[in-house]
């Protein structure tokens, strides 16, 4: 819980301060302070004791954090997030435009929740901290007024959110309401162009992003019925994807976030691809676990809540979709692999070819594929030596069979181990029927739901990066304009700072 600030709390408070910063603030200080008109201070309650602490100086239209201090033992839990979240609100009431503070140059804590706060680098002020020497980086908010206003019809569930989704081939956007609403999805596939090279281009990628994005978000607004200015926020893809590819959404998404004043929120990914799941099931809450299977990702993740995760396991080598790609493209059924060798395996035999399940009894919750891709290279070369024609179907069934049965029993694992009642089927590869059912079959002989996106959102859309970015609204998480894309971005992971 945060509230203002009270006398009866200085004793508290000075304790945290005292245990935080080399040089605190004295008793007078902080008294004297707390009686000030041009103050703001509050404090974050857990357990109905004083866990952490800020205030600022409010002076015309700037706002400056004079102090955010949070006992060690309750760090990481998001009392400095809704502490600052609490003072942009109170800055803004007082007529506030912007916020600014210092922090030492070797706080990367600090630099961090501010970086996911939407502060960039504005400066830097030399030797600020005399007893070590040290630098300060000075610190500037985005515009206060769109900020506090989106994250408080977030709160509402009223948000509205423009989303941008450029992390491989398709350039896709979204509009959405309250971060279940689809007002509008876009999808600009270049499959055809990338078809002819067996695989994506990384350069045709970038350059396709790049020619289409304008036309896509135009056309995702005129389909909601809404401009820029009926919007609370611009969210884009930050991670992970192809570098070329996520540069051209994101450089795109601040140009829209400096033109508006509307704060730009941050969205992984693959944390997409869960919410995906949200968007049909209503009802999904965690504690669950996730399997996410796509061209470029295979991870098993436990989610004890939304915005949470925990990594169990991930591909050792290929991705599912990638080996699902690599096995067509031997076989010559053309970009992308997956559709066609699910077709195929419709009346192909499963059991026709003892293909391996490798590390399918290895103790823990990673998988390998490299070793099935390369057993069906060995299999067709030496039918190919043999003079024999190519069952083609009953190759693609017993290969997609081994595939299945290894992440069936790895995601069942996890989800026993973890009592889950729900598990969450994303990505790319979540369309393929055959692990559809697998999983579905196998969970419910343990009680165990799974949750799957229609086939529209296992592919990669702008409205789970939508869906996700609600939730980041709402905690007050959006990005600075300084922000890069980062093309290996872990889930979970919190914006860094750079100058």
């Amino acid at each position: 819980m945060i509230r203002p600030m009270l006398e009866a709390d200085l004793p508290r408070v000075l304790e945290i301060e005292r245990a935080s910063f080399a040089l605190p603030w004295s008793e007078g200080m902080l008294r004297d302070d707390l009686a000030r008109s041009d103050r703001v201070w509050r404090v974050a309650e857990s357990g109905g004791r004083v866990v952490a602490f800020g205030g600022i100086m409010v002076v015309s239209s700037e706002a400056h954090v004079m102090d955010i201090a949070v006992e060690c033992d309750h760090r990481r839990e998001g009392h400095a997030r809704e502490l600052l979240v609490g003072l942009m609100a109170d800055a803004v009431a007082r007529g506030a435009a912007r916020m600014t503070l210092e922090v030492r140059e070797s706080n990367a804590e600090a630099l961090a929740l501010y970086a996911s706060c939407g502060f960039d680098v504005a400066g830097r002020r030399i030797g600020y901290y005399p007893e070590t020497g040290e630098d300060a980086l000075v610190l500037w908010s985005r515009p206060l007024v769109t900020q506090a206003g989106a994250v408080a019809a977030a709160r509402a569930g009223d948000d509205l959110v423009l989303a941008i989704e450029t992390s491989c081939d398709e350039t896709a956007a979204s509009v959405m309401r309250g971060g279940r609403e689809e007002l509008a999805s876009v999808v600009a596939s270049q499959i055809d162009f990338h078809a002819r090279f067996g695989g994506v281009v990384p350069e045709i990628a970038s350059r396709k992003h790049t020619e289409a994005v304008v036309a896509v978000v135009a056309e995702a607004l005129g389909k909601a019925g809404v401009g820029f200015g009926d919007l609370h926020a611009i969210a884009v893809t930050q991670g992970p994807g192809l570098v070329g590819a996520l540069v051209v959404g994101l450089a795109y998404a601040k140009g829209l976030a400096l033109a508006t004043g509307l704060p730009l929120v941050g969205v992984n990914h693959l944390e997409g691809h869960i919410y995906a799941a949200r968007l049909l099931d209503g009802d999904l809450e965690p504690p669950l676990v996730a399997l996410l299977v796509s061209g470029g990702h295979t991870l098993l993740v436990h989610v004890p809540g939304w915005g949470r995760y925990e990594l169990l396991g991930r591909t050792l080598d290929d991705a599912a979709g990638e080996a699902f790609d690599k096995v067509a493209k031997l076989l010559g059924l053309g970009y992308p692999g997956g559709p066609v060798i699910s077709r195929l395996a419709d009346s192909g035999d499963p059991a026709a070819i003892a293909f391996p399940r490798p590390m399918l009894r290895s103790g823990n919750l990673d998988v390998s594929l490299s070793g099935l891709k390369t057993a069906v290279i060995q299999y067709v070369e030496a039918e190919r030596a043999a003079g024999r024609e190519l069952r083609v179907p009953d190759i693609a069934a017993s290969f997609q069979a081994a595939v299945v049965d290894v992440q069936v029993a790895k995601t069942l694992r996890a989800a026993t181990g973890h009592r889950v009642k729900a598990v969450v089927l994303a990505g790319g590869v979540a369309a393929n029927p055959a692990l559809r059912e697998g999983l579905r079959a196998a969970l419910a002989a343990e009680g165990i739901a799974l949750s799957v996106p229609p086939f529209g959102l296992c592919t990669d859309n702008a409205s789970m990066i939508a869906a996700a970015a609600h939730d980041h609204l709402a905690a007050g998480r959006v990005l600075g304009l300084s922000a890069d894309a980062v093309p290996n971005l872990r889930l979970g992971a919190e914006p860094q700072i750079s100058e």
